[in-house]
């Protein structure tokens, strides 16, 4: 991994042409012309010599991303074949990584505090996080006649803590200006272990504890009338066959449900890339595990501003930097690598609608895996 040099660069902007090529947006636009490298991008040359199979698995949110990341990476690296197991979610990755079974897992949240130890037993120093992905949990709704819905994040709290259970109630009312016809709200949450209901349950905790009196985690903790299904496709099929339904999941995972604009402090805020990556620079701050060359990220709810989308998602690639096998290093390595470089970033983005992770992150990305060996 190497900060760019304009010598090596036309090499990655040919795999991401190539990959943009292949691959249509997510967000249903047309694909735009293929992104240029910069000198003052992080970029990374692919060995189109290596061989052999990385397998991974986890976090559903990044499914359209490894999808194109495979791509644009196998358009160089044509010997080697990464199967990566969106069926899992976090939950599922990261034990899966624990057990030795993934070189790398998927995840939208990073290892807790047992979780580091228990990876000391596969990796010599514990395993770390890298964020390889930035997007936003994004509320989808499905309501007869509706295409517009405004809510803020304490009428969002109790809806999901299923204390608002109508359409028609005040609190929506308020929120939109006018009244929504009377019908009962059914909410769809997540059945497995998910980095998504991490996330969102981050944001509910932290910014609604009047309201949200579950703790954060992975697992979603409402029970009653909550349809869970398994993996954000799941939930998003779910809400699309519903009716009254409203659910989360990783933006680039909508397809064309409607999702909420949030409203803070006034201003309702829709997701796009521009207002998440606007959340990462005013309130990620460092967490990181104490494993040298971990980058876990955490958030700080009172930073947000009008111009912040509320509910951001960073996944990572939960990885050792010391492997049993220095082929299989120099593979995983070589991958996350590509990932984590500024055009690897790109054709996320242009494929399964992400924001771009700033320079400075991939920055230090790039020194992490230069470690693996």
């Amino acid at each position: 991994m190497k900060l760019s040099r304009l010598a090596q660069l036309g090499t990655v902007a040919a795999v991401a042409s190539l990959a943009l090529a292949g691959c249509s947006s997510s967000t249903g636009g047309t694909t735009e012309s293929s992104p240029s490298a910069t000198s003052s991008d992080v970029a990374f040359t692919i060995d189109p010599n290596l061989a052999g199979t990385i397998t991974a698995g986890g976090s559903s949110a990044q499914a359209n991303a490894q999808a194109a990341w495979t791509s644009a990476y196998n358009a160089t690296a044509k010997g080697v074949t990464i199967n990566y197991d969106k069926s899992q979610g976090s939950g599922g990755g990261v034990t899966n990584f624990l057990s030795g079974a993934y070189d790398f897992a998927g995840s939208d949240s990073p290892l807790n505090a047992d979780q580091t130890t228990q990876s000391q037993a596969l990796c010599t120093d514990g395993g770390v996080n890298i964020p390889i992905y930035l997007d936003g949990v994004a509320i989808i709704f499905n309501i007869p006649g509706v295409t517009e819905l405004k809510l803020s994040g304490e009428t969002i709290a109790k809806i999901f803590a299923l204390q608002i259970t109508d359409w028609s109630d005040p609190a929506i009312t308020a929120d939109n200006g006018t009244a929504l016809a009377a019908g009962p709200i059914t909410t769809v949450a997540r059945s497995d272990g998910s980095g998504t209901t991490q996330n969102f349950t981050n944001y509910l905790a932290a910014t609604q504890s009047s309201v949200w009196t579950s703790p954060a985690g992975k697992d979603w903790p409402i029970e009653g009338n909550v349809s869970k299904q398994k993996g954000g496709s799941g939930v998003v099929e779910a809400v699309k066959a519903g009716s009254g339904t409203i659910g989360y999941a990783d933006h680039s995972a909508v397809g064309d449900l409607k999702s909420v604009a949030i409203v803070v402090d006034g201003t309702a805020i829709p997701f796009s890339p521009e207002a998440v990556t606007a959340t990462f620079e005013a309130a990620a701050v460092d967490a990181d595990n104490g494993v040298a060359g971990d980058l876990s990220k955490k958030f700080d709810y009172t930073k947000l501003t009008a111009e912040t989308y509320p509910i951001p998602l960073v996944s990572y690639a939960i990885t050792c930097t010391e492997f049993k096998d220095t082929k299989q290093a120099e593979l995983v390595k070589s991958y996350l690598g590509f990932i984590t470089s500024s055009l690897g970033q790109q054709v996320a983005a242009k494929n399964a609608g992400s924001a771009p992770l700033p320079e400075s992150v991939l920055a230090d990305a790039a020194k992490t895996l230069e470690a693996i060996k």
